[in-house]
C-alpha cells in the first residue's frame, strides 16, 4: 500500500513542470567530431540534432561508440546525419508525468524529446525522471513525518 501511495504522488503533474527546457542541439550538417565536442564539453550525453529549425534525431554517446569509434572511421570527416538516430521518441508539453514514464518503459528508451506544434520545447531524461521520484517520495516521507507529530 505505500509503495503504491508514494508512486501516485510522485507521478502527478505534466512534463512540462519537470522538462529540461536547455537542450544541447546541433544542425545535422555538422560532422561526428563538432558533435564530440559538443558532447565532452558540456558532460552530456546525447545531442539532439535539428534541420532547419525541427528535430530530426538523436545522436547519443553510443551512436558514436558503435558508428564511429568501432568502425575506426575519422570524426571529422563523417556528418552527424551518417550515424545519428532518426528515430526518436516525443511527447507534448502537457503529457501526465505517468504518461510519459509509462512510454519510456514500454519503449525502453532512455529519453523523450518534448514537441510542441513539432517544435523542441524540451527534453526528459531517466535521470531527470529519478531525480523527481526521489524527491517526491522525500517530500511524501517529511509530510508524513509531521502529521505524525
Amino acid at each position: 500500500m505505500f509503495l503504491f501511495r508514494v508512486f501516485y504522488i510522485s507521478v502527478m503533474g505534466q512534463i512540462r513542470d519537470i522538462m529540461e527546457k536547455n537542450v544541447i542541439t546541433i544542425e545535422n550538417d555538422k560532422t561526428a567530431q563538432d558533435a564530440a565536442k559538443i558532447i565532452a564539453e558540456k558532460d552530456i550525453s546525447f545531442l539532439v540534432i535539428m534541420n532547419e529549425g525541427k528535430p530530426q534525431g538523436v545522436l547519443s554517446e553510443s551512436d558514436f561508440v558503435r558508428k564511429v569509434a568501432a568502425e575506426d572511421k575519422k570524426a571529422s570527416e563523417i556528418k552527424i546525419s551518417e550515424i545519428m538516430s532518426y528515430k526518436f521518441r516525443s511527447v507534448g508539453p502537457t503529457t501526465t508525468i505517468e504518461d510519459a514514464i509509462q512510454k519510456m518503459l514500454n519503449n525502453n528508451i532512455r529519453r523523450l524529446l518534448i514537441l510542441d506544434n513539432e517544435n523542441l520545447v524540451g527534453v526528459i531524461t531517466q535521470t531527470d525522471l529519478a531525480s523527481y521520484l526521489r524527491d517526491q517520495i522525500l517530500v511524501d516521507g517529511t509530510i508524513k513525518s509531521i502529521s505524525k507529530d
